[in-house]
C-alpha cells in the first residue's frame, strides 16, 4: 500500500463502514449510548443501570468480580453479590464508567493481536485516571470526563481491531518520521485517528460534550481551564498521556517522562511532582483490577479472588396454608454450578448476602422504599436463577395490582401490561394473598395447577413452567406480591433455609413499608 493511495483509502472506507453499518460497532454503540445517557442525578438511574447490567450475565459477573477485588472492597470486607449493592458501595459513576469500559472490551471480542490488547488496556487505564481527576474537579458533573478519557483512543482501538496490518504501518511511520500518531494516521489513511473517533461517536449519538472533549489541544504548556468543556478536554488528553506513561514510569513525578507530562499539564491540572506520585499510587491498583476483570490483563497479572460469604444457619420455616405448594424444598444440590432449572447451587449464600445488603441499606438510611424493593427483587432474581421477576403493588385508585419494578427478559413489554384486578376468584394468586402464603410452583403444567391459574397468567405468561408468589401483606391487608418465574420446571425445589431467607427479605420490605405508613 502507498500512503493515502487507493488501497489505503479502501481500508479507510472499510473502517468507516464498520463504524456506521457493520454488525459489531453499531450494536456496541447502542449499548454504550444507553449507558452514557443514564444520569446519576435522576432517582431512577441506579435501578436503570442495575437493570441494564443484569440483562447481560457476563457483564454482571465481571462487575461483581470487580467489586470484590481488593482495590474496590470496603473496609468491612463483606462480599458484594448484587449490582445494586455494588452501585451503593462503589458509587454510581464508578460502576457506570467501569461498565462502559467492559462493554468496549466485549465489543472487540474475537479481535486478536497484542495491538488490540494494548489499546484497550490504555483506554481502561485512561478512564480510571479520568475518574480520579473528576473527584477533584472544580466543575459540576465532572464524572463525564472519565467517559471522554475512555474513548480518547477509540480510533486507534478500531484500527487495531479491524486492520492490524494498517495499524502497524501507521506506528512504523510515526516512529521513523518522528510524527505523532494522529499525523501518521492522517498521512496514511487520509483521516486521523481522531477523525475515526469522531465518526464513531457521531454514529453512536454520543453527547456533544464528550465529542468536544476529544478534540486536540494546542501545543505547549496548558493553562487552567476557564470552562467545564475546556477542563474535560484537558482531562481526557492528560488521562490518555498518563495511561500511556504508566507502564514505563520509573519514579512517578520525578523521572524524565513524568516531568515532561507535568510541564504540559501540571499548571492546568494543579499537579506537582508529589501530586502526580499520589495520583499514580491511587490509580495503579484500580486500573489493574479493571484490566483483570475485563480480561485483558498482562500475562504476569493474576486476578484477585473474591472472598466467599460466610453463611449463618437460618431457622426452618413453619408450615402455612396451601402447604402442598409452600416454599419448603428438600433437595440436595448437585455438584454443578446450577441446577437444570437455572437455580444457582449457591442460592442460600446469595440470598444471605442479599438479606445482609438490605439490612445495611436500612441501617444506613440510604435509599428509599423503591431502592429497597429493587434490591430485594434483584436478590430474588439472581439468587434463584429466574428469567423474569417483578414486584406488583395495588393501585389505590383502580384496585389493580400493577408491576412497579421488574427484571429479566421481555421486561419492558411485560411490565407495561402487568396490571390485573384482585377479582376474588379462587385462583392461585388470590388464595396466596388471602392466606398470606408464600408459594412455590415447581411445575405449572400439571392439571391441578393449570386449573388454579388466572386467565391473565395463562395468557401473558404461557411459557412459565415454574414460579413463586410472595405476598406482601401489611396489617392483614394484601398490598401486593413478588412474582418470579422460569420457562423450565424446578424439581429441586427450595430448601427450608432458602425459604426462611426469602421470608426474611420479604419481611424487610414490609417493615420498611409499615414504618413509612402514616
Amino acid at each position: 500500500m502507498t500512503e493515502n493511495g487507493p488501497e489505503t483509502r479502501a481500508a479507510r472506507d472499510r473502517l468507516l463502514w464498520q463504524v456506521t453499518q457493520g454488525s459489531e460497532l453499531p450494536a456496541l454503540g447502542a449499548s454504550v449510548s444507553e449507558v452514557v445517557r443514564m444520569a446519576s442525578a435522576q432517582d431512577d438511574s441506579v435501578r436503570e443501570l442495575a437493570s441494564f447490567l443484569l440483562n447481560d450475565v457476563a457483564l454482571t459477573q465481571k462487575m461483581l468480580r470487580l467489586a470484590n477485588t481488593v482495590s474496590y472492597r470496603t473496609a468491612g470486607g463483606t462480599p458484594v453479590t448484587t449490582i445494586s449493592r455494588a452501585i451503593f458501595l462503589l458509587g454510581f459513576e464508578t460502576v457506570k464508567t467501569s461498565a462502559l469500559a467492559m462493554l468496549l472490551v466485549d465489543g472487540m471480542k474475537g479481535k486478536k493481536g497484542q495491538s488490540v490488547r494494548n489499546e484497550l488496556s490504555l483506554a481502561l487505564c485512561a478512564s480510571v485516571f479520568g475518574r480520579a481527576m473528576a473527584r477533584r474537579a472544580p466543575f459540576k458533573d465532572a464524572e463525564e470526563a472519565a467517559v471522554a478519557a475512555l474513548f480518547k483512543n477509540l480510533g486507534r482501538v478500531m484500527v487495531a481491531a479491524h486492520d492490524h496490518l494498517l495499524y502497524g504501518r501507521i506506528a512504523e511511520l510515526a516512529e521513523s518520521a518522528g510524527l505523532s500518531q494522529s499525523q501518521a494516521s492522517a498521512r496514511i489513511l487520509g483521516c486521523s485517528f481522531d477523525d475515526l473517533t469522531e465518526a464513531a461517536l457521531r454514529a453512536w449519538n454520543m453527547p456533544d460534550s464528550i465529542a468536544h472533549a476529544l478534540a486536540p489541544l494546542p501545543a505547549g504548556m496548558l493553562k487552567p481551564a476557564k470552562s467545564r468543556a475546556e477542563w474535560m478536554q484537558q482531562v481526557a488528553a492528560f488521562s490518555a498521556s498518563m495511561a500511556a506513561l504508566l507502564p514505563r514510569m520509573t519514579d512517578p513525578g520525578k523521572d524524565a517522562d513524568s516531568r515532561a507530562v507535568l510541564a504540559r499539564y501540571g499548571a492546568a491540572m494543579n499537579l506537582d511532582a508529589q501530586g502526580m506520585a499520589d495520583l499514580v499510587k491511587a490509580v495503579a491498583a484500580e486500573a489493574r483490577a479493571l484490566r483483570l476483570n475485563a480480561e485483558i490483563a498482562f500475562d504476569e497479572e493474576v486476578a484477585a479472588e473474591p472472598v466467599a460469604a460466610e453463611p449463618a444457619p437460618q431457622p426452618v420455616a413453619k408450615a402455612d396454608p396451601l402447604a402442598e405448594f409452600l416454599l419448603a424444598g428438600d433437595s440436595v444440590a448437585p455438584s454443578a454450578e446450577r441446577h437444570p432449572s437455572g437455580k444457582p447451587v449457591q442460592a442460600r449464600e446469595l440470598l444471605m448476602a442479599g438479606a445482609q445488603a438490605m439490612t445495611e441499606m436500612i441501617a444506613s438510611g440510604a435509599g428509599n422504599i423503591n431502592d429497597l424493593m429493587f434490591l430485594a427483587l434483584e436478590t430474588l432474581y439472581a439468587s434463584m436463577g429466574f428469567r423474569y421477576a417483578t414486584v406488583c403493588l395495588r393501585d389505590v385508585q383502580t384496585g389493580l395490582y400493577k408491576s412497579r419494578l421488574a427484571l429479566g427478559s421481555a421486561t419492558p413489554k411485560l411490565q407495561r401490561h402487568f396490571a390485573f384486578a384482585a377479582s376474588g376468584n379462587k385462583d392461585l394468586f388470590f388464595l396466596a394473598m388471602q392466606n398470606n402464603a408464600d408459594l412455590l410452583i415447581a411445575d405449572a403444567s400439571t392439571m391441578k395447577i393449570a386449573s388454579l391459574l388466572p386467565v391473565w397468567h395463562r395468557t401473558m405468561l404461557p411459557e412459565a413452567r415454574s414460579f413463586i408468589i410472595l405476598p406482601l401483606v401489611v396489617k392483614g391487608a394484601p398490598i401486593g406480591y413478588f412474582y418470579a418465574d422460569r420457562t423450565v420446571t424446578a424439581p429441586e425445589g427450595i430448601t427450608p433455609e432458602e425459604t426462611s431467607l426469602l421470608r426474611m427479605i420479604k419481611s424487610q420490605v414490609i417493615a420498611r413499608m409499615t414504618s413509612r405508613a402514616p
